[in-house]
């Protein structure tokens, strides 16, 4: 089982799209804060259920409050929502100092909560991603797992690193294949699955039910179908050949465009261009004149003419 992680920002509605086409299972959605009054911003508006995209629609939520997070649940499972997600992995300053995130692995009374809380709420599958704990010295993944178990949670995803870490050093797997050993439930493990070799050793070694791609499908996204390839045969699946990078730049670019609109549109396809960029040869000099344009038009023009024979 092949899974995109969600990133803030990153793996909106165009991008689970894409890597659902390129082999992953399933895309889980960028995180939505639980807060009532915020369900209608702006930012959280895109981020909703939506009954129009590809089933499984894993909606994952924010929140630190049983209740609010209770009745969010609820309210994406009226728009479409199939798999209710709870954050408790994020390390972000401003989510850690809410005490939302992986900040939540300090209080296992309170995830508790949240999980009975949550479950109770909706007729729908619940899962949680989660951290190996809050730093090195705390490492509560196991107990967190438990408590997912008991309370009737359907999956566990856990990346390798403590909420301490952030997205320093590398990522351990030997708590993952505890915590794999010691559940029922299904486990997948995240952090620093680059390559299907990669993909290979953790899915062995932890013994895993599944894995989540994140930070290396940005600008990747082939990642998912090279994966499934390299475990069927044990052998690596070719490039993708330059004319399909430019159909599915091209796509991407364009489901920006019109999920945002072209102004806010065409200044988010900035990153993702620059993640793609990093694959490609001349991929710098792409980066820096596309930064440089100020409409949707003039972007794809210089994408045509880049991958122009």
């Amino acid at each position: 089982m092949l899974a995109l992680a969600p990133m803030a920002g990153v793996t909106d509605r165009v991008f689970r799209d894409i890597a659902r086409a390129l082999g992953a299972d399933y895309a889980v959605s960028e995180m939505v804060a639980s807060k009532k009054e915020l369900w209608k911003s702006a930012k959280s508006s895109s981020r909703h259920a939506d009954e129009s995209e590809e089933s499984p629609r894993i909606v994952q939520l924010l929140g630190t409050d049983p209740e609010e997070l209770s009745e969010a649940a609820k309210w994406q499972q009226d728009k479409g929502a199939q798999v209710i997600d709870l954050n408790m992995g994020c390390p972000a300053k401003k989510v850690c100092d809410v005490a939302a995130g992986s900040a939540l692995l300090a209080y296992p009374e309170r995830v508790q909560a949240i999980f009975e809380t949550v479950r109770k709420s909706v007729d729908l599958p619940v899962t949680v991603k989660i951290r190996t704990g809050t730093s090195p010295e705390n490492k509560n993944a196991l107990e967190i797992a438990k408590l997912a178990e008991a309370c009737g949670l359907s999956a566990i995803t856990i990346h390798g690193r403590t909420r301490a870490d952030k997205f320093n050093g590398k990522a351990e797997y030997d708590t993952i294949r505890e915590v794999k050993s010691s559940v029922s439930i299904p486990v997948i493990a995240n952090g620093d699955i680059c390559t299907p070799e990669d993909a290979d050793f953790v899915l062995k070694y932890t013994l895993c039910d599944g894995i989540m791609i994140g930070r290396a499908a940005q600008g990747n996204p082939w990642l998912f179908k090279q994966i499934s390839h390299y475990l069927d045969t044990q052998t690596l699946l070719e490039k993708p050949a330059l004319s399909e990078i430019e159909t599915v730049v091209m796509q991407h670019l364009n489901g920006l465009y019109q999920l945002y609109g072209e102004i806010q549109g065409h200044r988010i396809a900035r990153k993702h261009i620059g993640w793609y960029s990093q694959h490609l040869t001349n991929g710098t000099e792409l980066r820096k004149q596309f930064n440089q344009l100020s409409s949707a038009q003039a972007q794809l023009g210089l994408v045509e003419e880049f991958f122009k024979p």
